[in-house]
């Protein structure tokens, strides 16, 4: 018998164990991890691997390690495991995957999982990296709905969602209740201070006070790196699921973010996060819900605060038109979120084909290979780098 066969036959075996243990006969959720980038070494990423195959996951490792326990993919760059990762999503062979770093376009956001560190309670920080939106009190409202689909997916039938005191949290919260008041269902929590209310003080992130806590991303990139890290002294994530999915309507992948810091530990949650999202019917749970969200006036609610909060980078972008269409794969950072609109306008004055993303680090404008140079030259004469 050849060894292929041999590991096909264990493969079989192992799924018909698990599942008789575990009562899921099913199918089981396919989820790629990318192994190269890790802060701990491509080791770590494998055991992490290793640890969410037991948990009936059929788990694709791609890098340059092999398990006999695991699908692999051999490839030998951080870029090639991006390129296999994005293949193997695009053709249906995953259903879901988890790398460390995804340049998001705007209007896609992360949320995160994580336990509480004194009650273990499990909550959803809902943004942790990526944009919503380029306004501020916008992107908290749709990061709200972001994080009731996440939550939901996960199953939690009515998620808790509270709001961190942070600016525009008051301004979200009005507009969410607007929404709540129209028919789409907000379950506000109640904070455990004294005062009450769902705008959330720090504390209320301790004693998950609510299963969705609202912020900006890079609040909760902050807090989910606490979180994960508060037992390590901070160099080795060891707690929670990572930063989650890209969550964003249209956007049809579920890309999973974990940090270069994360320990095996927090990695497997992540894929097993994945998978929850897969078993949960993720992509049905989100079209319901900004169906759901639409019928109750989102869109209205979105205009008007765009309107109100008007900057002067849309205004320059609807007028100058953008030029052809590009592949866009090189990456120029440093750019406040706030200016990233009037950079990418900029670019497009100049004839130089930009769009605006988010990286692992913050704000991005993408460009061509072609025109990086070019690009970066006129970004540092105009004062959006240094």
């Amino acid at each position: 018998m050849s060894k292929n066969v041999e590991k096909t036959i264990a493969k079989i075996f192992n799924e018909i164990s698990d599942g008789l243990m575990t009562g899921q006969m099913g199918k089981l959720p396919k989820i790629a991890l990318t192994g190269i980038g890790s802060e701990h070494g491509e080791a770590e990423l494998l055991q992490a691997a290793k640890i969410a195959a037991k948990r009936s996951i059929d788990v694709n490792f791609i890098g340059t390690l092999e398990d006999e326990r695991l699908t692999t993919h051999k490839v030998a760059t951080e870029e090639e495991c991006h390129k296999k990762m994005d293949a193997l999503l695009a053709s249906g062979e995953v259903d879901a995957a988890v790398t460390m770093h995804y340049p998001f376009p705007i209007g896609v956001a992360t949320v995160g999982r994580v336990n509480t560190p004194g009650l273990g309670k499990e909550i959803f920080i809902a943004t942790t990296t990526g944009t919503s939106s380029t306004d501020r009190v916008e992107g908290l409202v749709k990061n709200a709905i972001y994080g009731i689909i996440t939550a939901k997916a996960c199953g939690i039938a009515r998620p808790t969602v509270g709001i961190i005191n942070i600016d525009g949290a008051q301004q979200a919260y009005n507009n969410l209740k607007t929404l709540k008041e129209n028919g789409y269902d907000i379950n506000f929590a109640e904070s455990k201070r004294a005062d009450g209310g769902c705008i959330f003080r720090g504390n209320d992130i301790l004693t998950g006070a609510a299963d969705v806590v609202v912020c900006d991303s890079l609040t909760g990139n902050l807090i989910i790196k606490m979180l994960a890290s508060f037992t390590t002294g901070g160099s080795y994530e060891s707690v929670g699921y990572g930063y989650g999915p890209g969550v964003g309507k249209g956007y049809d992948k579920i890309v999973m973010i974990v940090s270069r810091a994360s320990g095996a530990p927090v990695v497997a949650g992540a894929v097993e996060f994945a998978a929850d999202l897969v078993n949960g019917g993720y992509h049905t749970v989100m079209a319901n819900e900004f169906k759901a969200a639409e019928k109750a006036g989102l869109n209205d609610i979105l205009a008007k605060i765009k309107a109100s909060n008007k900057a002067s980078a849309s205004s320059s972008a609807e007028e100058v038109k953008a030029p052809p269409k590009e592949v866009v794969t090189a990456e120029i950072a440093g750019i406040e979120i706030m200016e990233l609109d009037d950079a990418v306008t900029v670019l497009w004055k100049a004839g130089i084909y930009a769009e605006s993303g988010m990286g692992c680090t913050g704000p991005i404008v993408l460009i061509s290979e072609a025109n990086h140079g070019k690009a970066a030259e006129i970004l540092l004469k105009e004062g959006f780098i240094s």
